[in-house]
């Protein structure tokens, strides 16, 4: 499998901005909590690989996100199973059919991609630039305001739910702990892309 080392390597050769950096490694915590949490402790790895490349082609090729993805990954003889899990995010989304998500990591990556986007634009409104101190209240006003965070699609991230199966409350919830568990972590890196 391919190291966290690598990973980055080729996340950074594709992606240049902070913003997208960002998001690739909040994912990457998010599904090593996932993992964790949900019984997949030994796969926790491979979850988190899947999380920090899950936008890999997003920034150089919108147009072709996910598809780009795929190409790039099978040019450096990456696993299939990676290749598919980061495509399954796509799924009904993208200009090219992508793979309906149908593990359980699939389907945890499609329903929090969009979520943590939304968590990450509230925690910045709050004083504490955090969501360590985020309620759920708070997010639940939120995910209502339409015009905030406009580009957070509300119907991915209900889709997402369903999908796995989850209210919307227990998402919202277990996605605000888990972006909690590596808040620090994630600060730390983006000092060093920053500097």
């Amino acid at each position: 499998m391919i190291t966290r080392e690598e990973a980055l390597e080729l996340l950074t050769e594709y992606n240049k901005e902070g913003f997208h950096i960002q998001h690739a490694l909040t994912v990457e915590g998010v599904m090593n909590y996932f993992a964790k949490k949900l019984g997949y402790g030994d796969e926790a790895e491979f979850w988190s690989r899947v999380g920090l490349l899950h936008d890999l082609d997003f920034e150089i090729y919108p147009e072709q996100h996910c598809s780009k993805t795929q190409e790039i990954m099978r040019q450096r003889g990456l696993d299939e199973r990676l290749i598919r899990a980061v495509a399954s995010h796509g799924y009904g989304l993208c200009a090219e059919e992508q793979p309906k998500p149908e593990h359980e990591m699939e389907k945890v990556l499609f329903a929090v991609d969009e979520l943590t986007g939304l968590i990450g634009a509230a925690a910045r409104m709050r004083p504490s630039k955090s969501v360590m101190d985020m309620e759920l209240s708070s997010l639940k006003k939120k995910f209502k305001d339409k015009k905030f965070a406009a580009g957070c699609s509300r119907d991915v991230i209900r889709q997402g739910a369903e999908i796995l199966g989850w209210e919307l409350e227990k998402l919202f919830e277990e996605t605000i702990l888990a972006m909690r568990s590596c808040e620090d972590f994630i600060n730390k890196e983006m000092g060093l892309y920053n500097n």
